[in-house]
């Protein structure tokens, strides 16, 4: 009887690794991935996901500035190079409707989908300060053009990032239940139109 050969274990790559459980946790939600998913997904054991990411709390703390970095940056980008609030929304309007129904990747935001259903108060706060956080942005942007003359003094800036977050969060709901992005791109189009 041969003895099992002893080696090395395998290695794998932590930011490929960490970029699949951002895939699992975008498509499935908090709540729905389990442990047993992520392993899975991800090609290791039980012992080394603890080992390379903690709990399943940590893991997911990572997989949020993960997803920040490397699908979220168009938002501040177009904050940084629109040279007006509204062209800035214009665009990230637009933008989203590209981004939440890219082939080859979940639909809508992962923020908003990781938040479905989830029973962690943790995680349901901390993604609700993420999103509370893009509309303190964009409120700073639009007061910013209301006392530059920009936008009409009247402007009520909350109530405007408000409305630009649910169209945002409108479109990634949109794009997860199939609207085409076409079909997007007319909303946000009409969304803008909206503004003063």
């Amino acid at each position: 009887m041969e003895k099992p050969q002893r080696g090395r274990p395998r290695k794998f790559d932590r930011d490929t690794a960490l970029d699949q459980a951002v895939r699992l946790f975008w498509s499935k939600g908090y709540e729905a991935t389990s442990i047993s998913d992520l392993t899975d997904a991800l090609g290791i054991g039980v012992r080394s996901l603890y080992t390379a990411f903690g709990d399943k709390q940590a893991l997911f703390d990572e997989v949020i500035e993960a997803y920040s970095l490397n699908y979220g940056g168009w938002i501040a980008r177009a904050l940084a190079e629109e040279p007006t609030a509204k062209q800035a929304i214009g665009r990230i309007l637009h933008e989203a409707a590209t981004e939440h129904t890219r082939p080859g990747r979940p639909r809508g935001c992962m923020l908003l989908c990781a938040a479905d259903n989830t029973n962690s108060a943790e995680v349901a706060a901390r993604l609700r300060q993420l999103r509370d956080g893009d509309v303190a942005v964009y409120e700073q942007r639009i007061k910013a053009d209301i006392d530059s003359g920009t936008l009409p003094s009247g402007t009520d800036a909350a109530a405007l990032a408000r409305y630009t977050t649910a169209m945002l969060q409108g479109i990634s709901q949109s794009a997860r239940d199939g609207a085409s992005r076409k079909e997007l791109e007319r909303i946000a189009t009409l969304a803008i139109q909206c503004w003063p």
